[in-house]
This record gives structure tokens, C-alpha cells and sequence, in this order.
């Protein structure tokens, strides 16, 4: 069965479904093609970072700490070093340069120095024979705390810093680690003349994206001082560009490789401890490091999405139109600043779309605790305020007696406008989707008629796509493409753009075989 067959004749893209379009100017784009590493998938024989194996290869362990907060007054390694099949062990005072996803908050080490602000902060690292020995030397390396007041709950962390989570912030209180507050038409006027204001509280707890494949990394140092490294990371970019930074090499002797990923979810997007572990441990020793995360460390470090507490403010006319939307949201951020600058920003601005109202306003604070990082899952920065805004907008339908699809439908934002914060809609399919979702659910026929405990609802959501400025600003590609093509013909594709299962590794060979007019077989990602 076709898409054309499913939605009929009256399909809202046109003469066409979506897969059917023939289109006779286009040899490849369009057409149906399998993935370029869809059989080395499928058949196991693609290479993931830890089925990597190098001679002379050394395993690395993490010391984590098992304080929330807490002084690091002094780390010995002795008895670690002398066990047998130990090779290195390193710590904070090994790479005290700080570094951060974003480049003007760099708050993170590699390993903690004078401090750790989560039970799972990382301490120091050890490289031995196997990861048993890395294991026993962990349990011999001696840590002495002297422990701190630990911020559970970001309501605390909002009105006190004593002491700070990270010190050195000033003209607001240390620990908040970001405010946006932003205003688009008269909120007030709006909730004065509505025939409805509703307000309400909403809470969302925070998430992990548990990828099937943990967090590893295999580092390796050439003769001439050239550093390979293999990791899961969705984004080679910013950990070449954080490598660099902290072991102060020229960046042009650093080469990072994304293997196979075995899933990622926005949670592989930051650089991570272990990445910087194995360079250093590596560069120490002189022989390949590698270090794969046990599903626990994972949990410790994941940078999993943002718990939010958000109160919200409609306006509405009698009829269902929305007429102001007035925000407050604060974020729990977790012990490091990671994406939460993108975060604190998205939480507020992608809120407006798919919808039209005319005025909004709101305000969006990240503050830190002492809990693991937060950072960008799928969705990042929307999910939460979308849920507390559909479930707000579910209660103003219920409050004027309006049909939860039909209030949707009233406030669609049309295509090729602008939203009231000022994002550029071209293209907006909410209404067809809208109408095939009331179609195929039997919404008319099913919804307040189901058994007990069983419910029909709906929501809407949108994302950006495709903006012209980067989170990592820099006057650098972040992913440019070389081709190289051979005598034979076949053509190797250079990129830094990352496949993480989206399958962009394949809609770049289709491309390229589309351009040059050759078969999409001899296109090698």
C-alpha cells in the first residue's frame, strides 16, 4: 500500500504522496535507495568505538566521587602505581584547563580539580593491562574529601549560593547559571480583556536517553605527536575543538573518527571526561587507550534531559482564541553549564509555533545543583514546555467547552508568517495533520467513550530546522566535505557531519552520486 493509497485521493500534499512522486528530473534523489551501511548493520559486520583493538592497546577505568559536593584536598595514587599491570594514573592537576560545549562557559575539567559538585564526578583516571587491574588499582587510590552543602532542589539553589556551586560568578547569584527573559506584545493588556485567564503549575522530571551503546573512546599518539581518537560522540567538532583546548596541542595534530554509533539522542553531544582520559593516559604512556563506560557511569554523566518546574499563564477569548501566554520556567540544570545556555533559550522561544497568538512573554532561569549535568535530548528544550503548555491549552478547551482539536485549529500558525517571537514559518502541516489524526483515531466516534482508564487525546509540537546560526558559533566550517575520487571512478566522501543512525551518511552519498551522475554503489562515506 502506497501513502497515496492510505490518505486517498484528497491527500493534502497534492497530486502526490510523500514516496510516490515521480519526478523524471532526479536520477537518485526521491527514488527509493537502502542505506549505505544498512547490510554491515544488519549482518553485524559494522565496526562500533569498542570492537576497536590496537597492539599494545592499555584499558581505563574512572574513579568517580562519592560525594554530591565536596573540597578535593588531596588525591594518592601510590599504592594504585604499584600494582602490577598499572601503567599510568592521572588526575585534575594533569589537565587543569577548564572546558565547556559552549564556548563562553567553560565551568567543566576532565577530571575534577580542588572540587566535585555530583556523586559520579570524575577523579582520576587509570590505564592498565585490562580493566580488572584498572578496576582493583581504583580501590586503591585514597581521595580526601571535606564536604560541602549539597543544592537538591533548584528552588534552593535559586535564592542561595553558600557557597556557590562554581565559584567566581558575579552580579547575580552563583548558581544560577543562566536567565532569559523576553516579552513579545502587551502579556497583560492580553489576560485584562480575555473572556479566560487559566494559570497552572506543571512539573517535568528529568530523563536519560539510554543509548544502546555506552559512552567509549580509543586514543592513540603517532610518532610524530599526531592524535587519533575514536569515539561515540554525535559531534566530532566540538570534541576536537575541547581536545585541543585542555591539552593545549595544535589542533591541526588532532584527528577525531566517529565509528558506528550505536545510538546517541543529543547524549553523546557534549565532549565527555573519557575522551580527554584516553588522549592524556595515552600521551602518558605512549601506547593506545581505550575506555568504555559501564551502563551505571553512564547514568552519572549522561547529560539527560532538563528537569523543569513551569507555571503558565492563558489568555483566551470565548471563542478559543489565545490572545497572550505568559511563562515562568526554572531548570535544574545540574552541576555543569553543558547546553544549558541553548536550553535556558529554547524553553522559552520554541514555544509559539505551531500556534498564533499575538503577545507572549516569558521568563526561563537554569540554576545549578548538585546532581548529575543536564544537557540536549531529543527535542532539546521543548519538550518540557510543550507538555505543560498542551496540557494548559487541553483545560482552556475544557473551560469553554471546545473541542481539544478544534482550539488547535483555531490557533494555527499559517505558513509563510511569522511567529509572535519572530520565527520564520515557511511550511506548516498541522492542520492536515490535524485532520488525518481525527480521521484515523475515530476521535469523533471514540474520544470520552473508551473504558475506564483508557483516554484519546492530542497535541501539538514543532521544532526549528535548518537555522543560520550554530549553537558553536566559529568562523570555521563545523562540517565541510571533501571528495577524493580514484582512477576506477569510485569516490570517497570526506565529511564532518555526524551519522548517528538519521542516516546522513547515505543522503550524502545520494547526493553526491546525484551531482556527478555516478552510481550510488561507488560512493564511499
Amino acid at each position: 500500500m502506497s501513502a497515496r493509497d492510505l490518505h486517498g485521493p484528497g491527500a493534502p500534499w497534492g497530486e502526490h504522496a510523500p514516496g510516490d512522486r515521480a519526478n523524471d528530473a532526479f536520477r537518485v534523489i526521491g527514488r527509493p535507495m537502502r542505506k549505505v551501511d544498512g547490510l554491515a548493520k544488519a549482518t553485524g559486520a559494522a565496526l562500533y568505538t569498542d570492537d576497536l583493538v590496537l597492539p599494545g592497546m592499555l584499558h581505563a577505568k574512572t574513579l568517580r566521587s562519592p560525594h554530591a559536593h565536596a573540597l578535593v584536598k588531596s588525591v594518592d595514587a601510590s599504592a594504585a602505581l604499584a600494582l602490577p599491570g598499572v601503567h599510568a594514573v592521572i588526575t585534575g592537576a594533569d589537565m587543569p584547563i577548564k572546558y565547556g560545549v559552549i564556548p563562553w562557559t567553560p565551568d567543566e575539567n576532565a577530571l575534577a580539580v580542588d572540587k566535585v559538585r555530583f556523586i559520579g564526578d570524575p577523579v582520576a583516571a587509570v590505564a592498565a593491562i585490562d580493566e580488572d587491574t584498572a578496576n582493583r588499582a581504583l580501590k586503591k587510590i585514597r581521595v580526601e574529601y571535606e564536604l560541602l552543602h549539597a543544592y537538591m532542589d533548584p528552588r534552593e539553589s535559586l535564592v542561595r549560593a553558600d557557597p556557590p556551586i562554581h565559584a567566581g560568578k558575579s552580579g547575580e547569584n552563583g548558581n544560577i547559571s543562566k536567565h532569559v527573559h523576553l516579552a513579545f506584545g502587551d502579556v497583560d493588556a492580553a489576560a485584562a480583556s480575555a473572556d479566560l485567564v487559566l494559570s497552572g503549575d506543571y512539573t517535568f522530571h528529568g530523563t536519560t536517553h539510554a543509548p544502546i551503546e555506552p559512552h567509549c573512546a580509543l586514543a592513540t599518539f603517532s610518532p610524530d605527536g599526531l592524535l587519533t581518537l575514536w569515539s561515540a560522540t554525535q559531534i566530532t567538532h566540538y570534541v576536537h575543538r575541547a581536545l585541543a583546548r585542555v591539552l593545549e596541542l595544535d589542533p591541526a595534530k588532532i584527528r577525531v573518527v566517529q565509528p558506528c554509533l550505536g545510538g546517541a539522542f543529543g547524549g553523546k553531544s557534549d565532549p565527555f571526561s573519557l575522551e580527554f582520559c584516553v588522549a592524556k593516559l595515552a600521551q602518558k604512556t605512549g601506547r593506545p587507550v581505550k575506555m568504555l563506560w559501564t551502563r551505571e557511569e553512564v547514568f552519572y554523566a549522561h547529560r539527560g534531559r532538563h528537569p523543569m518546574q513551569l507555571a503558565y499563564r492563558t489568555s483566551a477569548t470565548k471563542d478559543g482564541r489565545i490572545t497572550g501566554v505568559d511563562a515562568k520556567i526554572l531548570i535544574d540544570g545540574g552541576s555543569y553549564s553543558s547546553f544549558g545556555l541553548v536550553t535556558t533559550y529554547y524553553a522559552g522561544q520554541l514555544l509559539t509555533g505551531p500556534y498564533d497568538f499575538p503577545s507572549y512573554r516569558f521568563d526561563s532561569t537554569r540554576v545549578f545543583t548538585n546532581k548529575p549535568p543536564c544537557g540536549p535530548k531529543r527535542g532539546h528544550g521543548s519538550v518540557q514546555p510543550r507538555f505543560a503548555f498542551e496540557v494548559q491549552l487541553d483545560e482552556v478547551a475544557e473551560k469553554l467547552a471546545l473541542d481539544p482539536i478544534e482550539i488547535r485549529r483555531k490557533n494555527f500558525q499559517g505558513e509563510q508568517t511569522r511567529t509572535v517571537n519572530g520565527q520564520r514559518i515557511t511550511s506548516n502541516g498541522f492542520l492536515q495533520c490535524l485532520e488525518l489524526v481525527e480521521r484515523a483515531s475515530g476521535w469523533k466516534d471514540r474520544r470520552g467513550k473508551l473504558a475506564f482508564g483508557r483516554g484519546l487525546g492530542v497535541a501539538g509540537s514543532m521544532y526549528i530546522s535548518g537555522t543560520n546560526y550554530p549553537v558553536y558559533p566559529n568562523d570555521m566550517p563545523q562540517a565541510g566535505v571533501q571528495l577524493k575520487v580514484d582512477r576506477s571512478g569510485a569516490i570517497t566522501v570526506f565529511t564532518g557531519g555526524n551519522d548517528i543512525g538519521q542516516g546522513s551518511n547515505s543522503v550524502v552519498a545520494y547526493l553526491v552520486a546525484e551531482e556527478l551522475g555516478v552510481p550510488v554503489e561507488h560512493v564511499r562515506v
